[in-house]
């Protein structure tokens, strides 16, 4: 399992070097603070890749299909708006057309 510390911007900036060999070879995690809140995260490489690899890469058309299969979108009755409320009724402003 992945230990934690804690340390300051300026105790990471004085002590940068070591965190990056502690990260590596021991494979602990830093956490950076600013005013006590953390910002950042110092980890290994190798830690940084088994998470990023299990980040899921959908595209639009993606996140759109499955968004349409929970809403279950293809059920809807063709007068159903689920944005009529917050949708602007308004006419719109009017458009000088030159032909």
């Amino acid at each position: 399992m992945m230990t934690t510390a804690t340390y300051s911007i300026a105790e990471a900036r004085n002590q940068f070097t070591t965190l990056i060999r502690r990260a590596e070879q021991e494979q602990e995690l830093m956490q950076v603070t600013r005013r006590g809140q953390p910002v950042a995260v110092i980890l290994s490489m190798n830690e940084y890749n088994r998470l990023a690899v299990h980040q899921p890469q959908t595209d639009f058309w993606q996140s759109y299909m499955e968004w349409r299969d929970k809403w279950q979108v293809d059920d809807w009755e063709d007068e159903f708006d689920p944005f009529a409320d917050i949708r602007d009724q308004s006419p719109g402003r009017e458009v000088n057309v030159w032909l």
